[in-house]
């Protein structure tokens, strides 16, 4: 491993969706840390590129449509994937780093990286990668342990000489965007609360009447104005909830762009959320989360920041799905009262950092 210690220009290869990315930034940190002058350059997906504008750590970023990923769509242009290796070439990295969650394949990324001549090349892999990987790092994950996303990826920069101790997520929120939000909430009041009820996998979202009756009893008990907030395919989703409120509400689906977003969970005292981006935004801010946590996965809980995990635990735990098997999501089975109350006692609790590093389950109710 000593060759990585004087490794100048590394290739840190992160190919997900936005919350991947921002649980990667203290392993990313801990590697620029190591060596002064150190770059990184950031290989992502376009959900990735978009986030990484506002993460202070990348001296490049590199945008690629990964074939082998779901996020990426279909793809049958082999062209783009030779140009995207003639360009990495021409990059001359001393060494890349291929960030993965455990049930993805680093091979490919491998790949490559061996293609394009970088040479210093690490992964978690659970088959022998032979020459793909000049430093293999075998996968144990999840036959022997559990980590947290976060800790996972601080474990394997430690492996290449960084340290492993904890660091917070990194992302900063822009001053231009923050003007424009407060350009579009000058008619807003300062007590209000944050709502995400969307997520990318229909596994992982909480029902709509539950959100209802949450949201109308943090206006009735507190006072709180409720913020919703979404893409523009998730206008319909909020629009649901609104129609099923007692109270007045704002919906912010599809009206803000990712750096108002971020402005926006930055000046809210709480946000309630499914497992979903916004969660770890949060995080990475210092604001305190509730999250409604479907059992798909144990690793993806808020890191380094006040927060309750809610789910009902089920025997089908852990499965993985996109879309839940049994087509009920018993995992999100949550009493909106519980809700409400994890949510008060969130609001009213000192604003103390979380340093539950060694959970690898979420928090049971």
């Amino acid at each position: 491993m000593n060759a990585w210690l004087n490794a100048k220009k590394i290739l840190c290869v992160r190919l997900d969706a936005m919350g991947d990315l921002l649980m990667t930034t203290p392993a990313m940190s801990a590697l620029k840390k190591q060596l002064p002058g150190r770059s990184l350059t950031l290989l992502t997906s376009k959900q990735g590129m978009e986030i990484a504008k506002s993460i202070p750590l990348f001296d490049d970023v590199i945008s690629y449509g990964a074939p082998w990923l779901k996020a990426s769509g279909t793809l049958n242009d082999p062209v783009s994937d030779l140009k995207m290796i003639e360009r990495l070439k021409r990059e001359n990295f001393d060494g890349a780093i291929i960030f993965t969650v455990y049930s993805q394949n680093p091979l490919p990324s491998a790949l490559l990286c061996y293609l394009a001549g970088i040479p210093l090349r690490t992964a978690y892999c659970r088959e022998n990668p032979y020459s793909l990987l000049t430093h293999w790092i075998k996968e144990t994950e999840p036959q022997e342990t559990l980590r947290h996303e976060v800790k996972r990826h601080l474990d394997l920069a430690h492996e290449l000489g960084a340290s492993r101790d904890p660091l917070p997520l990194i992302l900063d929120v822009d001053p231009k965007a923050r003007m424009k939000l407060e350009d579009k909430m000058q008619d807003l009041q300062g007590n209000w609360i944050v709502i995400h009820p969307g997520a990318t996998a229909e596994s992982r979202r909480y029902r709509t009447s539950g959100f209802a009756q949450v949201a109308d009893m943090l206006t009735e008990r507190l006072g709180k104005k409720i913020i919703f907030t979404g893409g523009p395919d998730e206008r319909e989703l909020i629009e649901q909830i609104q129609s099923q409120m007692k109270h007045d509400s704002i919906s912010f689906a599809g009206k803000l762009s990712l750096e108002e977003m971020i402005a926006l969970i930055q000046k809210t005292p709480l946000i309630i959320s499914n497992n979903s981006g916004p969660v770890h935004m949060a995080a990475a801010l210092g604001i305190p989360v509730l999250v409604l946590y479907a059992l798909t996965n144990p690793q993806h809980t808020p890191w380094m920041v006040p927060h309750h995990v809610l789910f009902k635990d089920v025997d089908c735990r852990f499965c993985y799905k996109s879309v839940c098997p049994h087509g009920t999501n018993a995992c999100l089975d949550i009493d909106p009262e519980l809700i409400f109350d994890r949510a008060r006692a969130l609001l009213e609790e000192e604003p103390t950092p979380c340093f539950d590093f060694q959970a690898i389950h979420p928090l049971p109710m």
